[in-house]
């Protein structure tokens, strides 16, 4: 199952027949592609689910931090190493999105050589790897997010690589710590060994299944957690809306129109680019590449989601390492006359540009600071200073109010948000408070609304009048309650 390399006289040239200053261009659009993401980490406020990473793994102590861990539903190798990140650098958004976008350039890094190692080191085979793991979609959209999708990509890369190098003891590592991160690791792990089984392969087999001991061993430890009817409730059963999903994040907006112009542009390289008849990828390299594995995990996950749904788009950035050298080593191998490949390098750079921009949509938000639908900093800079605050989301706000505070952008260590429970406290007692202020954050004005309308229904009953102080902010509301007794 080694890998060979193979010598290849397209190493004086890029390989669309161009010279080497194209490969040299390549490059600065990669740099360029990752120094933006890396530019815009603190340019939008931290979302639910960050938070929620903040709150589990930004803890003083390391034994607070691991008890935490079991009520969560992620295995727990992201955390740990990020409380150590914290403990190293600091906890703060910054410190917390950068883990991401290093091990972001770490993946792509391994896969552009991963894709040198297939596609026989064509200097047009590493070009094109590198565009696909530095500047597509996928990777950008979880480079400088506060999740494990990043590290988990880089482990999943490690996995293929030692694995084509045939070296069972850092490949097994890498199928444990896969497995620990998150549990389509474990998914995947399961998947390379039930098709090494198949292929005969039982030492890697046997490496890929004791790597996998440890995050299944997580599961039973956390099942009565992970088990809850509540856990992922929210993802839907599969349907051509995931698939399209899916593609989106892969190739950027207009997924299926995208297509369309790829097998239009096939047709034309087959008439007029030279472009030899097309032939199905070798058994080899969909086997090396670690995209037959790939597959059956997408095809386990995806039956399972019929009954218990847990196919999830972002999930499916797994895919990426394996994608990415596949797809470099098949473009790679085309041999086209001029004309082919002046239309390749214009569809190419068709694609970069509806990368460069739609591409950034998500994590570039511009002043308004919206991440997801949330607009937790906004909140929390706006009511700085300010006490008898509540919220439904109370704990996000705190969490927010902390990493406000730990970049400066708050002068000093707010009182804390209270929930429900300490909202009907508060308005228990015999002498109230003559201003309080209630503030949600969410997808859209109307569930803002009705999240906080218990909260105001609450106040107004006591004789507090409530006004709107977030005109301004699209994703969150806050209001300000007067006492009149």
């Amino acid at each position: 199952m080694k890998v060979k390399t193979n010598s290849n006289k397209e190493s004086a040239k890029f390989g669309f027949g161009a010279k080497p200053g194209w490969l040299f261009l390549v490059i600065a659009i990669c740099v360029a592609f990752g120094l933006r993401a890396l530019l815009l980490v603190d340019a939008s406020t931290l979302w639910g689910d960050e938070l929620y990473t903040v709150g589990k793994s930004f803890l003083p102590s390391f034994r607070g931090m691991l008890g935490n861990l079991k009520g969560d539903m992620h295995p727990p190798f992201y955390d740990i190493l990020l409380w150590l990140w914290g403990r190293l650098l600091g906890q703060s958004p910054v410190t917390l999105r950068l883990l991401s976008w290093l091990t972001y350039l770490a993946a792509g890094f391994i896969m552009v050589r991963q894709a040198s190692v297939l596609g026989g080191a064509r200097p047009k085979v590493i070009a094109i790897a590198m565009i696909f793991a530095f500047c597509s979609p996928y990777p950008l959209r979880f480079a400088i997010e506060g999740r494990s999708y990043s590290l988990l990509v880089l482990l999943i890369t490690l996995l293929w690589w030692w694995r084509n190098a045939e070296n069972r003891l850092f490949y097994g590592v890498a199928a444990c710590l896969t497995g620990l991160t998150h549990f389509y690791g474990i998914a995947i792990v399961l998947a390379v060994a039930t098709w090494d089984c198949w292929q005969r392969r039982w030492n890697f087999a046997a490496a890929a299944l004791l790597g996998a001991i440890p995050g299944l061993a997580y599961i039973c430890y956390a099942f009565d957690h992970l088990s809850t009817s509540t856990q992922a409730s929210w993802i839907p059963r599969p349907n051509y809306g995931l698939f399209e999903e899916i593609l989106a994040r892969g190739i950027g907006i207009w997924p299926i129109p995208k297509l369309a112009i790829f097998l239009l542009l096939i047709i034309v390289l087959r008439r007029y680019g030279g472009l030899k008849s097309y032939r199905w990828p070798q058994l080899s390299l969909l086997d090396r590449s670690g995209v037959m594995p790939s597959l059956l995990m997408v095809f386990g996950v995806v039956v399972i989601s019929f009954a218990k749904p847990i196919a999830f788009s972002r999930y499916f950035v797994v895919l990426t390492p394996a994608v990415v050298p596949f797809l470099a080593t098949q473009l790679g191998g085309w041999e086209l006359n001029r004309f082919g490949r002046s239309c390749f390098l214009l569809v190419l750079g068709l694609l970069l540009v509806s990368w460069w921009g739609p591409g950034f949509a998500e994590i570039d938000t511009g002043v308004s600071g919206i991440r997801e639908s949330d607009q937790f900093r906004s909140v929390s800079q706006r009511t700085s200073g300010l006490i008898n605050r509540y919220s439904p989301r109370a704990r996000m706000f705190n969490l927010s109010d902390r990493m406000e505070l730990s970049m400066g952008r708050i002068p000093f260590n707010p009182d804390p948000w209270g929930n429900y429970s300490d909202l009907k406290s508060l308005l228990d007692k015999s002498s109230l408070p003559k201003e309080l202020w209630l503030a949600n954050s969410g997808t859209t004005a109307i569930s803002q609304l009705n999240a906080l309308q218990s909260f105001q229904v609450q106040v107004e009953s006591v004789g507090f009048t409530c006004q709107d102080r977030s005109a301004d902010l699209t994703r969150a509301r806050v209001l300000q309650c007067e006492y009149i007794p």
